[in-house]
């Protein structure tokens, strides 16, 4: 190690005289004589960072707005909502096909309990008949209900048939009944009153032989009343089919009822015996002649809503298919259209005449009751076609739901898969893959690094596959451009180190003829001016150097031998233009490795020059060395400036913890940048923090193998290692 003399004449030791490689370039600032004190972070940082705070602070974006707002809704959510809308519609107009099949079934099974009560109502209306007219001969003729046995029979058979229809109608005059009878439960109340009536038609029935067509009419009333039921059948039902059957009952009953009083009145008229003329009082010929004429209209409007050709078919063994119901036929009309009673050819007895009469009826009876059949049978028929409709349509739409909960979840996989593989490959490319090969482009030779890319794998047609091919074009230009930006900066690290080989040449040149001169001076002025001119070119040494630690070189020749700290402390200080202000002591007899010793040298020198630099003139800048009992050594340099403020001393620590990449804000702080380059080379850790006396503490922490001389400390860290001491704590 070559000694020189300091300004002040006294000797100053430095690695290698005007060698090595680390100082920072621009570094030192114009000293503040008027404003003592550090007032900025390394190397003016004050200044730089009050740029940004003074510019606009520009307007941040919107952010994504709500979690419900629909743009932030997951790509399934909108596809199954997307799909509600149709299944939702679909399911409720299913929902009123079911309702409606229901609704008719609900009727149909109406149609059967009131087709079975209507049923037990015209056996009860035919009983009613036939009580009427096998009684109005032998009662008009002064005859007793108790003696004659066909008044007596045809009754008893009227109270079986009545008693039937009320057990019948219980399940709908109890209340447990189906719902929309509530007018047919009306009806039947009223019905089963009137047959409490029955007894006392039946006392005064025919007591009057001239006004028989009272006691008819009360019988008809009856009868009239259960025959109604079928105009029920018709307004409990929507089906037009069963509207047009039960219109069909309701005419052909209604002809059956006229037919039936026709019999009643001329059985009123007519003697016991063949041999007497029979008398048919003006009323009763009348009222059994409309009976007449609307068991015809009845007929006629059967026919027409039953059909023509199917009303004849049904009706042939009443029109002229019997002799006897024909003969009877002429007969009535005979009678009935003649005033002043029944003609002297007409004798006939009231039995001959109903037993002639009846097989009409009973015929009538048997078409009633193959009509009421029919309804039964089409009734059945509907309920079950209805019960088929809901099914077919329950089970449309759960197939139509089964397809779209099916369909929704084959698209939608197919999406997200998608959308998913994308994500994932878009996040690892951003967190791992690009910031990795940027990594690689910048720490070694962009032609060693592979910048292929590899794709989405994403291949489709459709937006989301286009969306895929575009980022891996994006990915593609990314790493072109980095690839570029990484050969444009080593071209200009190799422009840095170029510059700085040809200045350091120079400089060393300037310094070896300066060291030549001193030598041979022996003026003491001369010699203060040529340490200055020394002085200043070792600094301008130290500047050309940051050029490397820029580039990222390393310095062109290293010690390889152990360096004491105190020479390495003073050569540092030699480089610092106001070295007689920094005052050493207790610095530990440790030694520094030799292939650190240059940069160490570098790197105090900036943190000396800079405490020199913002702190007051008539001040010291104090340096002290502490060996912690685990092997490393910790320096502090203390100035007594004015200091930090917390924010500016976690800016500057942050920096030198982790270097900025090399851009244009890195020349204004070359001295922070070259600081936090040299130690992280070498392991070494800077920290800035606020010092006990006023102003501020660098922290410099040697690890062991810098400062045992390149070798590990022997055995195990002391106590005193997990702390470091009072200064390492920090």
């Amino acid at each position: 190690m070559q000694g020189r003399k300091n300004r002040d004449g006294s000797a100053a030791a430095e690695p290698e005289p005007r060698g090595g490689t680390g100082p920072m370039t621009g570094s030192s600032s114009p000293q503040h004589a008027q404003n003592p004190g550090r007032t900025a972070s390394v190397e003016g940082s004050t200044a730089s960072s009050a740029a940004p705070k003074a510019a606009a602070k520009p307007k941040s974006p919107s952010g994504p707005g709500s979690r419900i707002a629909l743009r932030n809704w997951r790509i399934s959510t909108r596809l199954v909502s997307l799909l509600a809308l149709p299944v939702v519609a679909a399911t409720s107009l299913g929902a009123l096909r079911i309702g409606e099949s229901m609704s008719d079934i609900q009727q149909l099974d109406n149609m059967k309990l009131l087709t079975d009560m209507t049923k037990q109502a015209t056996e009860l209306a035919s009983a009613l008949q036939e009580e009427r007219d096998q009684s109005a001969g032998p009662l008009a003729n002064g005859g007793k209900a108790t003696e004659d046995y066909t008044v007596k029979g045809a009754r008893q058979k009227t109270d079986r048939a009545r008693k039937a229809f009320m057990e019948g109608t219980y399940e709908i005059t109890d209340g447990t009944s189906n719902s929309g009878l509530d007018g047919v439960q009306d009806h039947v109340t009223q019905i089963a009153g009137q047959l409490n009536n029955l007894k006392g038609i039946r006392q005064d029935a025919f007591k009057d032989r001239s006004t028989s067509s009272q006691t008819i009419d009360a019988y008809s009333r009856l009868v009239e009343q259960l025959l109604s039921l079928s105009t029920d059948m018709a307004q409990a039902t929507s089906n037009p089919e069963m509207i047009k059957r039960t219109r069909a009952l309701a005419s052909f009953s209604s002809a059956k009822e006229y037919a039936s009083v026709q019999r009643a009145v001329i059985a009123a008229a007519l003697p016991p015996n063949d041999r007497d003329f029979g008398k048919l009082s003006e009323t009763d010929r009348r009222y059994g002649e409309s009976a007449l004429e609307n068991q015809e209209s009845d007929l006629k409007g059967f026919s027409s809503v039953y059909g023509n050709v199917a009303a004849t078919e049904l009706m042939k063994p009443i029109d002229s298919g019997n002799a006897t119901i024909k003969a009877a036929d002429q007969y009535a009309r005979r009678a009935l259209s003649q005033e002043g009673g029944i003609r002297i050819q007409d004798k006939r007895s009231y039995k001959d005449w109903v037993d002639a009469d009846s097989q009409r009826l009973q015929e009538m009876s048997k078409i009633e009751l193959t009509l009421l059949n029919q309804m039964e049978q089409q009734a059945r028929e509907l309920r079950n076609e209805s019960e088929r409709t809901a099914i077919i349509n329950g089970a449309l739409i759960l197939l139509v739901l089964g397809v779209s909960l099916v369909g929704a979840f084959v698209v939608a996989r197919s999406m997200i898969r998608s959308l998913r593989r994308l994500q994932d490959t878009a996040t690892k490319v951003a967190q791992d893959r690009l910031p990795e090969l940027v990594k690689q482009l910048s720490e070694s030779d962009p032609q060693d690094v592979d910048t292929s890319v590899e794709s989405v794998g994403v291949h489709s047609r459709d937006e989301i596959g286009q969306v895929a091919s575009a980022f891996d074009d994006v990915h593609r230009e990314a790493v072109r451009l980095a690839a570029e930006q990484a050969l444009l900066r080593g071209n200009v690290n190799a422009m840095f180190t170029n510059l700085s080989r040809r200045s350091q040449g120079l400089i060393q040149r300037q310094l070896s003829l300066i060291s030549e001169l001193e030598s041979r001076e022996a003026d003491p002025d001369q010699l203060s001016s040529l340490f200055k001119l020394d002085h200043l070119a070792t600094r301008m040494r130290r500047n050309g150097e940051n050029l490397l630690v820029l580039a990222g070189e390393e310095p062109g020749r290293r010690w390889t031998r152990p360096v004491p700290l105190v020479d390495v402390l003073r050569a540092a200080a030699s480089e610092v233009e106001q070295y007689e202000r920094i005052e050493l002591a207790s610095v530990p007899t440790t030694e520094v490795a030799g292939r650190v010793v240059n940069d160490l040298v570098h790197l105090l020198a900036e943190l000396l020059e800079n405490a020199t630099s913002f702190s007051s003139p008539q001040t010291k800048v104090k340096v002290t060395g502490h060996a912690l009992p685990d092997g490393r050594v910790l320096i502090e340099i203390h100035d007594t400036g004015i200091g930090l403020s917390p924010e500016d001393l976690a800016a500057i620590n942050e920096r030198l913890a982790s270097p900025p990449t090399v851009d244009v804000s890195v020349s204004r702080r070359m001295g922070l940048f070259v600081v936090g380059r040299l130690s992280q080379r070498h392991g070494i850790r800077i920290q800035l923090r606020p010092s006990d006396s006023g102003g501020t503490t660098a922290l410099v922490m040697l690890p062991v193998d810098v400062a045992q001389g390149g070798k590990k400390a022997p055995g195990k860290p002391g106590p005193g290692a997990a702390s470091g001491g009072p200064a390492a704590a920090q």
